[in-house]
């Protein structure tokens, strides 16, 4: 019949893992699975190693391996992501942004255009076409200055 080596049951796990981590992301079969090729690398390597062993060592490994992308990995990802912090509040990334009013800023309200849309404002009082900075949002209005 078949005369597979186990290095190769091994890299066959391993590239189940990897394609589930495809199908269902999620970080985590990814791990377990580098940990079942590695398995099959050092079986490779060393040929003779018993069943148990090989599955504790593979349950080490994927152990270490998940512990390294949890403390290491991951929170260097999560800091590497600009703007993150803000990613479904998109008023809040306007701030610091300047836009020019459509809408003279009148008793403490007017409008701006931003973008292809326009704004409610709050602010100073201040002319039709001034240019305004965004300080802060409050629910839907932007809360705006004259820019420098």
């Amino acid at each position: 019949m078949w005369d597979l080596s186990a290095h190769y049951l091994w890299w066959i796990l391993a590239l189940l893992l990897i394609a589930g981590e495809v199908l269902l992301p999620g970080y985590f079969m990814l791990w377990i699975g580098l940990a079942a090729a590695a398995m099959g690398v050092l079986l490779w390597l060393v040929p003779g190693i018993g069943l148990l062993l090989q599955a504790v060592l593979f349950a080490a490994l994927a152990l270490i391996a998940c512990v390294i992308y949890a403390r290491t990995l991951r929170p260097r990802i999560e800091r590497s992501m600009p703007g993150s912090e803000r990613l479904n509040r998109r008023a809040e990334q306007m701030i610091g942004q300047r836009y020019v009013l459509t809408e003279a800023i009148v008793n403490g309200r007017g409008k701006a255009r931003v973008g292809d849309g326009e704004w409610l404002v709050a602010g100073p009082e201040l002319p039709l076409g001034a240019t305004v900075e965004v300080v802060a949002v409050d629910g839907t209005t932007l809360q705006v200055r004259a820019a420098a």
